[in-house]
């Protein structure tokens, strides 16, 4: 069931449930302009929709006029600690800041930063973290459980609608997907605001990868979850292809869907180099289709027979088929060409 969500505008993009939107993070240095402008175009065309700049020091400032000259896409200004930069971002047309109002100094601070916000239409996003919490809290608690992670982001809340405020967005990210999945359940519990899903620090692709695939594809199933961000050791770009793979498999995006079998002792054709061939080719392809790459006859048009499209191996061939029927049959070095063209028909 969808949850019900005040919608939160971030530039172009709404965040009221309807789409869930990707976002990434520059990993360039902050200083580096040319760089940070060059990744954040290369985001844009991977398919990031919000991209998200650390704003550490007040020549970073000069992001944020030279990144929206180049891209269309909404740009966040990640800040922490100095009120005096998330006003400056404010300034230089920031779509929206990310920051803990906490953090920033007493409550004059925080008005000051509402007052520019509410000025120029910025929505504020409150990222809470496992190693940002409270002293109190942690002490309260005893470790970064969910509800410690929840009482904090709700504490925050509280601070900007004491201000007349309600442009918010939440997240609250732990590098523990159990504590992170239920945090978020918790929060949905407690407000209607916008959720940016993520598991923070989940590490390198491999197991970065399974830990955000589980913490945002089981919220995401539950209905919780407005904006994504894919959290990788990695170049950012790879975090966009991850998100993009999670929505599809969760049924939140359209495009190619590939299925292959694990190959067994019946295959006879390398499937392991077709499969990986046929998915290089349909990187692309915005067609929303499904693929199948099976192995045999056993796992061909019978198992996969709710693919548009999609290869049984035989002995050194395969036959293509079309929704469970059999088109022709083709030899094995023509299978990916030949299946491409089929494909090229639908």
């Amino acid at each position: 069931m969808m949850r019900k969500v005040k919608p939160v505008s971030i530039g172009n993009c709404t965040l009221d449930g309807s789409h869930i939107y990707i976002q990434s993070m520059l990993n360039t240095r902050s200083d580096d302009i040319e760089g940070s402008v060059a990744q954040a175009v290369a985001l844009e065309q991977a398919g990031c929709e919000i991209i998200r700049a650390a704003i550490p020091d007040q020549a970073a400032i000069a992001l944020i006029p030279a990144i929206k000259k180049k891209v269309s896409i909404p740009l966040v200004a990640d800040i922490h600690f100095d009120y005096r930069l998330a006003l400056e971002a404010a300034a230089a047309g920031i779509d929206k800041i990310r920051i803990n109002p906490g953090n920033i100094g007493d409550m004059g601070r925080v008005r000051a930063v509402v007052r520019a916000c509410q000025e120029n239409h910025i929505p504020i996003r409150i990222g809470v973290n496992s190693g940002s919490l409270e002293k109190e809290i942690l002490e309260k608690y005893g470790a970064p459980t969910a509800e410690a992670l929840v009482e904090s982001a709700m504490g925050h809340v509280k601070l900007l609608e004491a201000c007349d405020f309600d442009d918010i967005v939440i997240s609250m990210k732990s590098s523990d997907v159990n504590t992170m999945i239920d945090a978020y359940r918790l929060c949905a519990k407690q407000c209607d605001y916008p959720l940016h899903l993520g598991v923070t620090e989940a590490g390198t692709e491999r197991m970065g990868l399974i830990k955000s695939s589980i913490g945002i594809g089981t919220l995401l199933h539950d209905g919780i979850g407005e904006t994504i961000r894919v959290s990788l050791t990695e170049d950012p770009v790879k975090e966009i292809r991850a998100a993009k793979d999670i929505l599809k498999c969760i049924g939140k995006r359209g495009g190619v869907q590939l299925v292959s079998c694990p190959t067994c002792g019946r295959t006879r054709i390398d499937l392991v180099k077709t499969a990986k061939e046929v998915e290089a080719a349909l990187e692309g392809v915005e067609k929303d289709i499904k693929v199948a790459v099976m192995g045999c006859v056993v796992n061909g048009p019978g198992e996969a027979r709710e693919a548009d499209i999609g290869i049984a191996g035989g002995e050194g061939c395969a036959v293509i088929f079309q929704r469970g029927k059999v088109l022709r049959k083709v030899a094995e070095a023509d299978i990916v060409p030949e299946l491409l063209a089929e494909i090229e028909k639908l």
